[in-house]
């Protein structure tokens, strides 16, 4: 491992010949955030004596905006640990890029760095630590798709959400025109608005992210109009649930209930092996958005997401706040 060298490349003709079967690691997606404004990738490449890579990690750089200090600022984001060679020492080479990504961010104008979705809940744990980062215990929801029919797994009150959507004439189908993903981003918009840790990514994304064929938009109508939508990335045989919205209305539930059932049936009946719910909101007692999501019978599972705030003074704060 003393001979492994770590660089960051910016821009995609640099990318160099890399396995990539994670989506969210992939040079595709690299490219799609290289060309959406408001967002900027680096991609972390760990590399042996010989020049081959033998470990990668995407960190999307998103541009923000606020009402108070510091009112312009990014936030550094990255999904998964990323992905590695096969024999190689998985942690240690995650340490060097982590610590290679901590030093270029921090003296920039990157407010913190979020780590989720990890594999296991303790991998890197030793190297999040070295690093600064704290961690916050979070709850990552999932469900199977390999062993029954999802319809099997509903909850009675999710039943009679679906049962009424129904019932009220609402339809979920999967977007193709620039109309409505236009539609989906606006309600997204309004949808992300009043929450501080989610970003509103341009619609361009949602554009190149068809376009590469790596995703399906499911919007669900209501009198004619789309009232819900769900945005869904597919990777190594899952399927996970990246973007969702629905409109701030009387019949809210059933639309978003709608609107995921068909999106796991989906998954389902073209042999993916899990959803995965990407962001089920923050970790307190309470979550009413997590309790709906668990109504289709989905697993909950104890995980750590992992900050980092580039003032010291905060990052020591919640350190303590968030102190184990």
């Amino acid at each position: 491992m003393n001979e492994l060298s770590v660089n960051i490349i910016t821009k995609g003709e640099e990318l160099p010949q890399m396995t990539c079967k994670n989506f969210f690691h992939s040079a595709d997606l690299f490219r799609i955030i290289e060309s959406t404004p408001g967002q900027k990738p680096y991609m972390v490449v760990a590399s042996d004596g010989e020049g081959k890579v033998v470990g990668h990690m995407l960190v999307m750089l998103r541009r923000r905006g606020s009402l108070i200090p510091p009112y312009l600022f990014t936030q550094a984001r990255v999904y998964g640990e990323g992905e590695y060679d096969t024999g190689c020492d998985k942690e240690t080479v995650f340490g060097l890029m982590l610590q290679k990504a901590v030093r270029k961010l921090k003296y920039g104008k990157c407010l913190y760095i979020e780590f989720s979705d990890l594999g296991t809940k303790m991998f890197g744990y030793a190297k999040f630590r070295a690093n600064g980062f704290f961690p916050v215990h979070w709850m990552e929801i999932h469900n199977s798709l390999h062993s029954m029919h999802p319809e099997k797994r509903l909850t009675p009150k999710m039943g009679k959400q679906l049962a009424k959507a129904k019932e009220s004439g609402m339809e979920t189908n999967i977007a193709t025109t620039e109309k409505e993903y236009d539609q989906f981003f606006k309600i997204l918009r309004g949808y992300v608005s009043l929450k501080i840790r989610r970003f509103i990514p341009d619609p361009s994304l949602f554009r190149k992210l068809r376009e590469q064929g790596c995703c399906n938009l499911f919007t669900t109508l209501s009198d004619g109009q789309t009232v819900s939508g769900c945005l869904c990335v597919y990777s190594e045989g899952n399927c996970y649930l990246w973007y969702m919205a629905t409109k701030r209305k009387l019949h809210k539930k059933r639309a978003s209930a709608q609107t995921v059932w068909t999106a796991i049936n989906h998954a389902y009946e073209n042999n993916y092996q899990h959803i995965y719910f990407m962001d089920v909101g923050l970790p307190f007692k309470k979550n009413p958005f997590r309790e709906f999501i668990l109504g289709f019978g989905g697993k909950p599972v104890g995980k750590y997401r992992w900050f980092r705030c580039s003032f010291r003074w905060i990052n020591k704060l919640l350190s303590w706040i968030y102190r184990e």
